[in-house]
């Protein structure tokens, strides 16, 4: 298959869904991706986990990708925010109708369903450990040559190479970006009491300590941790004690979850913000990463990129139907509206947030916990956090809400 409806740079996340999501709407794809699928399929290629929240969970049903993740998920009954260990906190639980804020999933099983889900789709080529070494846009179309020799063309080009772009680079699109003084350390580990489903956001100075709820194994109660650490302590913490990092953890965790360990494997991630300018070019569409990276602050990395996916599947399809070419500047115009405002205000409230909770000192730290206290007696104000976290605030694409366009 050398012609497709579009070509998509990157078969991530955020690529492969969509991929499937065009698939489910009869619209076909390429999918283009350097790496190697026995390398990023591997248990050890990522040890990050997603929450998935409950409207982008809604896009991955309704397009099939929640039949190959039966069982891998652990459902967020309740969300706990608070300021260290101090009294005050902020607590979410879902309301009347939700089954759960949120879905756990592993990366890796979350990033195996996807793929798989993209290799099965009708319409879908998936080239794997392929390069492309030059592309032109024009007024006629998309042309991709590939470094196998072969020539690919498509009425539009999709950007999800992640952060670091090459495509997004090429256009000439400007970017702000800045890089956090931190690291996010990331693993797993076991505890004696169960979570009972709830994910914890415990803000320090220091950077936030996020523990959040994954299915239980044959060893006992687990959790994710995230735990944004200073950049120049993030490898010596990588390499600390399994019994030493455990105690740290334990410190940051006050001993409610009881005695900690058997812990997992540990990763450090650089910390970073970049947002474009613009999302869209000639005959290109920037989505996930490449069009926007926040802090994890909050879990809404991939969700801002899924919502990404519903929007520009609802703008494509509508467009088919309308009988426009899929490359038209109208098309491109109305994806770019769409989705600035809902990225923009996310970015700057995760970025927001993080300052916020990194002022130190006694009086920052009372202000918070009387702003967080505040906001529990709140509900309406709480039900428009919780509207935006989960992905249903604004003009919400049908996918979003679990229907086909």
């Amino acid at each position: 298959m050398n012609q497709a409806d579009v070509i998509i740079l990157g078969g991530g996340l955020v690529g492969s869904a969509l991929a499937v999501a065009l698939s489910a709407h009869g619209l076909g794809a390429i999918v283009i991706d350097i790496a190697d699928p026995e390398v990023i399929l591997a248990a050890g290629f990522d040890g990050r986990a997603s929450a998935i929240a409950s409207a982008p969970h809604r896009m991955l049903g309704a397009i099939g990708v929640l039949d190959r993740l039966a069982g891998a998920g652990c459902p967020i009954q309740g969300i706990r925010v608070s300021d260290g260990l101090d009294p005050g906190k902020l607590d979410f639980t879902p309301q009347d109708g939700e089954t759960a804020l949120g879905t756990m999933f592993e990366n890796r099983l979350l990033r195996r369903a996807l793929f798989e889900a993209a290799q099965a789709a009708p319409g879908v080529e998936v080239r794997m450990k392929t390069r492309a070494v030059s592309t032109v846009r024009d007024a006629h179309g998309v042309t991709v040559t590939l470094d196998s020799g072969d020539v690919i063309r498509a009425p539009l080009l999709i950007a999800a190479e992640g952060r670091n772009s090459p495509t997004r680079e090429s256009a000439g699109l400007k970017v702000a970006r800045w890089q956090y003084d931190h690291s996010a350390i990331v693993t797993s580990l076991h505890h004696e009491h169960s979570h009972e489903n709830i994910a914890f956001e415990i803000f320090y100075p220091q950077g936030p300590f996020a523990i959040l709820p994954l299915n239980d194994d044959d060893q006992g109660h687990r959790s994710a941790i995230v735990w944004s650490v200073k950049r120049h302590e993030a490898p010596g913490m990588v390499k600390l004690s399994e019994r030493g990092f455990l105690a740290e953890c334990d410190k940051k965790m006050g001993g409610f979850l009881g005695k900690l360990g058997p812990l997992g494997n540990r990763w450090s991630y650089p910390l970073g913000f970049h947002h474009a300018a613009t999302i869209t070019a000639e005959r290109l569409a920037l989505v996930g990463d490449a069009a926007h990276g926040i802090h994890p602050i909050a879990g809404q990395g991939v969700n801002v990129g899924f919502r990404d996916v519903a929007t520009l599947v609802e703008v494509l399809v509508d467009g088919k139907r309308t009988g426009l070419d899929l490359g038209d500047s109208q098309l491109l115009a109305r994806y770019e509206r769409w989705r600035s405002l809902d990225t923009f205000m996310v970015a700057a409230a995760t970025d927001g947030l993080t300052r916020l909770f990194g002022i130190p000192g006694k009086t920052a730290n009372a202000a918070r916990r009387f702003g967080l206290a505040a906001v529990d007696r709140l509900p309406p104000l709480k039900n428009r956090f919780m509207a935006e976290a989960r992905g249903e605030s604004g003009d919400v694409p049908k996918l979003l809400q679990g229907m086909m366009v």
